[in-house]
């Protein structure tokens, strides 16, 4: 994977991505690992191919902390053991996410909350952790993963779209909060992404020719395609820009 641009700035910075070894994920560690940066990341399922790849090809190690993101104070351990082998985050990625379908019908409490587990509450929680080290080094940049799902009112998986829309909510309560440090927080919402994971449960031809008539562009969604964004929000490039909703979906929805 390449990506055009070089962000200077990120040669050498610390980053922190949950869900990095995997899908979007994956594609956001090796772009960073392209710009220099030494990258930590937490994973559920093991990433060990993942991190020789990247090593191979980039000549980096990313630090690989197996770690589920609903068990938070385990969360908390790996975002320090990652500040002790790379100095404390300064670009923090939550991206780790679960868009298991599901109706209403058949949701559980138990349910609910395991899936806001996932797909809210450690959004929360690793901005917690970093963001002290973040402003004793003078500021940094969060960047959390969210999705047009609930933009496009999609049925199929509705706690998944309300932590989406929480995630948009939180990103804005952040960035207000976190300004005055200088920590930048952002959020950038994918159109529909063809990981391998989505591959393999949900795409399907008549769904991608679907989805293709609702975008401007007529090409399917690659991970490569939302790194760009991603190490424009991280970077300085960025530096004034906080508390927005940064869309790549090939036109799908608009903003503003």
């Amino acid at each position: 994977m390449t990506v055009a641009a070089t962000f200077p700035d990120l040669k050498g910075a610390s980053v922190f991505i949950t869900g990095g070894g995997a899908g979007i994920g994956a594609a956001l560690t090796e772009g960073f690992l392209a710009q220099g940066a030494r990258v930590a990341f937490v994973q559920r399922s093991d990433a060990s191919a993942f991190v020789e790849r990247m090593a191979a090809a980039h000549g980096t190690v990313p630090l690989f902390l197996p770690c589920d993101v609903t068990d938070v104070p385990a969360l908390r351990t790996a975002i320090a053991q990652a500040a002790e082998a790379h100095g404390a985050a300064t670009v923090l990625v939550s991206n780790a996410a679960d868009d298991t379908r599901h109706t209403t019908a058949e949701m559980t409490v138990e349910a609910w909350d395991r899936n806001q587990a996932i797909n809210l509450r450690p959004y929360f929680f690793a901005a917690q952790a970093v963001v002290p080290g973040m402003a004793a080094a003078g500021g940094g940049s969060i960047v959390n993963m969210s999705s047009v799902s609930y933009m496009m009112g999609n049925a199929g998986y509705p706690s998944y779209a309300a932590a989406n829309a929480a995630i948009t909510g939180l990103t804005r309560a952040h960035a207000r909060e976190f300004g005055p440090d200088n920590i930048r927080v952002n959020a950038l919402m994918p159109g529909w992404v063809m990981t391998e994971r989505q591959k393999r449960l949900w795409v399907t031809g008549e769904a991608i020719e679907e989805t293709l008539h609702r975008q401007c562009l007529k090409e399917p969604l690659q991970p490569a395609d939302i790194v760009g964004g991603v190490l424009f929000l991280a970077s300085g490039v960025s530096r004034m820009m906080t508390g927005q909703a940064l869309v790549i979906d090939g036109g799908v929805v608009v903003t503003g």
